[in-house]
């Protein structure tokens, strides 16, 4: 089928339900995985996993999903998106049964890649299948529906994690995503048309190669780091190195190429460019804050992870408020105005983390979490609306792959740079607490504070444990300050991307690449 059918409403109700539960399973899986971290760092209770192999059960879903995302969507027009849709699901089903009875950490890292191909073929079938089932009006307000289930995910994860965690083994979060794939399932044979393109793009195998690979090597590079302790050994530079090259291989063979799946081009206007690097940097440092968040609750505080759940819901309940609330106030003043200063807030939010402390009273925290769930749903939903704007339409595809890779690769740098800046300050800060300590305590404790919690009660030290806690929360202030200056660094990038174009300084026009649209702007988008 290649043209857009007039469906019946109930038909198109009941595919847009259908659409809402894949997005839905991808956000929910992901925080799950955020509250499952204390658990499954756990020697007893988990696999054990250190949090290099913590950061790669991560680090590798995010790395699929990002670097395929664009690739699948070729797919579709040649196989049919329904055809699609569907092989994702069974992927992320069988991917998820795989991750809960992982053996060990690699397993896990290992069935958690399988689960970003399985996303990374669901997320550009489900767009373009909504996209095909309703026009005018009737799209825009799927597009809404749809975004807003990122935010019922976001905060139905943790709780439900911690409903799990508390009663079930931890691999139990990873099994929930089967009663939601068979329904789907389901939905997607019995509802959705097989619509597909009638031009089909070619798969662009060397963009596909070089982009994981590169990806790849930056990632470890960033995370070995946080296992050697320095950022001077060739095995921390020299894989970053050569991952930089590759994406700029990356980024010269899509220049090159006639239908790039990926078109660097499109960054180089100031508003899109700019604008996503901003959101890019705002996923960095959301992502690395979660990585934190998840160890101080569950670690340092000794919460449950249902007292976890329910602790970080302030920030997940913000996050839905404040996307719908940004778009509105963007009526009234300027995006520049409403998301400048709600991506500031969240900076300073984030920098809030550098004076929570082992005992500090759960209502500036909670305050805290609000204001940044707040902040960030008035940066991400409106400037997305508003990049996305500033093309033609025959380019909203190119930029919507475009705008989610930035994004995805926005979150695992995040977990790279978080999660190694958290190991190099733990260890430097918990190594003055092992003098005269035997080398296999020594070497145990210094991995991670679980691994150190662990040991102390084995061998009832609860001193280790107490300084196991203080090195922590010296790691969290660290990472907490850098992660609140990244973030006030892409409020100035969407301050320079979003300022009017008479301003000074060049406008897209001066830019290489297609056509600025910069006119077609409203004002209250420019500011």
């Amino acid at each position: 089928m290649t043209t857009s059918p007039a469906l019946p409403r109930t038909r198109q109700r009941l595919i847009l339900a259908v659409l809402l539960s894949s997005s839905l399973l991808i956000w929910l899986d992901n925080t799950i995985l955020t509250t499952a971290f204390e658990t499954l760092a756990d020697p007893a209770r988990g696999l054990g996993a250190d949090p290099a192999e913590l950061q790669w059960a991560t680090g590798s879903y995010t790395l699929v999903f990002a670097t395929l995302m664009f690739t699948a969507g070729a797919l579709g027009d040649r196989f049919g998106h329904r055809t699609v849709l569907a092989t994702g699901m069974a992927v992320f089903a069988a991917a998820s049964v795989w991750a809960a009875y992982a053996a060990g950490p690699g397993q896990l890292i290992a069935a958690r890649a399988a689960m970003g191909l399985g996303s990374a073929l669901i997320m550009p079938a489900s767009m373009a299948v909504l996209m095909w089932t309703f026009s005018g009006p009737a799209r825009t307000t799927a597009i809404g529906i749809s975004s807003a289930s990122a935010g019922v995910g976001v905060a139905a994860g943790p709780l439900l994690a911690g409903v799990l965690l508390d009663r079930f083994w931890w691999g139990s979060v990873f099994l929930v995503n089967i009663p939601v794939v068979v329904l789907a399932l389901v939905g997607i044979l019995t509802l959705i048309p097989d619509f597909r393109s009638p031009t089909r793009r070619t798969l662009d195998v060397t963009g596909l190669l070089l982009s994981v690979s590169g990806l790849a090597s930056l990632a470890y590079g960033l995370i070995r780091a946080g296992q050697v302790t320095s950022w001077s050994d060739p095995e921390v530079w020299g894989p970053a190195a050569a991952g930089l090259a590759l994406l700029a291989a990356f980024v010269r063979a899509e220049l090159r190429h006639r239908q790039p799946s990926f078109d660097p081009r499109l960054l180089a206007r100031r508003m899109f460019g700019g604008g996503n690097a901003a959101v890019g940097l705002l996923l960095l440092a959301m992502t690395a804050s979660g990585f934190y968040g998840a160890f101080y609750f569950q670690g340092v505080r000794s919460f449950s992870p249902l007292e976890a759940g329910l602790t970080t819901t302030p920030a997940a309940l913000g996050t839905i408020v404040g996307a719908p609330l940004g778009v509105r106030l963007v009526r009234r003043w300027s995006l520049l105005r409403v998301s400048g200063t709600a991506l500031t807030s969240t900076a300073l939010a984030m920098g809030c983390f550098t004076q929570f402390g082992q005992h500090t009273p759960l209502l500036p925290i909670e305050g805290v979490l609000l204001v940044q769930g707040l902040s960030i749903g008035m940066v991400i939903g409106p400037v997305t609306a508003a990049l996305l704007a500033t093309l033609p339409l025959d380019r909203a595809g190119a930029g919507s792959a475009v705008l989610n890779t930035v994004r995805q690769t926005g979150s695992l740098l995040g977990i790279a740079v978080g999660g190694t800046l958290m190991s190099l300050v733990y260890r430097n800060a918990v190594e003055s607490s092992l003098d005269g300590a035997p080398a296999p305590v020594r070497e145990q404790a210094q991995v991670s504070a679980e691994q150190a919690r662990h040991l102390a009660a084995t061998l009832d030290r609860p001193a280790l444990a107490d300084a196991a806690d203080a090195a922590f929360i010296k790691a969290m202030h660290a990472g907490s300050a850098v992660l609140m200056l990244i973030a006030l660094a892409a409020a100035a990038l969407l301050a320079y991307a979003l300022r009017p174009a008479g301003s000074g300084g060049g406008t897209d026009a001066d830019r290489p690449g297609p056509p600025p649209v910069d006119e077609a702007v409203p004002d209250r988008i420019k500011g």
